[in-house]
């Protein structure tokens, strides 16, 4: 069985108070975007096979092949229901470390294979479950619908298809930006206007009231993140921001962008564009 997780980006993204357990309470918009891994599982009936093989593709661990994801997911689940032996291979398209939630949309889209290899019938609610307890974002991906999140990202209530038929530029610079560090030089606080009412206004007055909390300190440490931004609203953006805490960055366009022209704009970055 192959599946391909996809990405997403934050659309306005509020840093709203530190919770006494150290995490962070926010609010955000989790928007689905079509840049996607691919996640292939098969059963193996091998006697002698071992729980689980993983390969990794176009990528390459960090802290070891155990802190993976994906990994993380297959463990979760076998802890608490009887799985079959399955070989995992991921192939890698979705940048790391650019608030894209890759890993996280890996590991869901792990559970909710396995859920149906295994013939286990969680429900979306329980995979939701599952999914939190592994990543803040974990559980959007789960239906990777566009929602509206609160806690730690985990509380989800579905929202309209803001975007649908607009054009999306994504420009990933070559630049890691910690999610640990990042949360540690943001100062909580309530927006002065709600999301919510942000997000019923046209798409080309988001830019005056919708932010992205974790901007000003990356702006400070890379500088050149911030050109990218401009470039983005130079090329004739309706909104541009940073996606979750970095360090990729997305223009939303009323049309297709030429594409020669991002790359001399962008040339050291990755970047694609699509239709939404």
């Amino acid at each position: 069985m192959i599946t391909f997780p996809c990405s997403k980006i934050n659309l306005g993204l509020d840093i709203v108070s530190k919770r006494p357990d150290g995490y962070h309470n926010l609010e955000t918009i989790f928007y689905p975007i079509p840049l996607e891994d691919a996640l292939e599982i098969t059963v193996n009936n091998r006697a002698d096979a071992p729980e689980y093989t993983f390969k990794m593709f176009n990528a390459k661990f960090k802290d070891g092949e155990s802190d993976n994801l994906v990994v993380k997911a297959y463990k979760l689940l076998a802890a608490n229901h009887t799985l079959p032996k399955v070989d995992i291979s991921l192939y890698k398209h979705i940048p790391t470390g650019a608030g894209l939630g890759g890993g996280s949309s890996d590991a869901a889209f792990t559970l909710k294979m396995l859920n149906k290899i295994a013939s286990l019938n969680l429900t979306d609610e329980k995979l939701e479950e599952y999914a939190a307890q592994i990543g803040a974002d974990c559980a959007f991906f789960i239906k990777a619908r566009p929602a509206f999140a609160t806690g730690i990202g985990n509380i989800l209530t579905p929202v309209d298809e803001y975007l649908k038929g607009y054009h999306l530029v994504l420009v990933k610079p070559d630049i890691h930006i910690s999610t640990k560090e990042a949360y540690s030089l943001v100062v909580p606080s309530i927006p002065a206007v709600s999301l919510a009412d942000t997000m019923s206004r046209p798409v080309n007055m988001w830019a005056s009231s919708m932010k992205n909390d974790f901007e000003r300190s990356v702006f400070v440490k890379f500088p050149e993140t911030e050109k990218i931004k401009e470039n983005l609203y130079r090329m004739g953006a309706l909104y541009a921001s940073m996606s979750g805490s970095g360090s990729s960055f997305f223009g939303i366009f009323d049309n297709p962008q030429d594409e020669e022209q991002i790359k001399t704009l962008f040339p050291d970055c990755f970047s694609m564009q699509c239709k939404l």
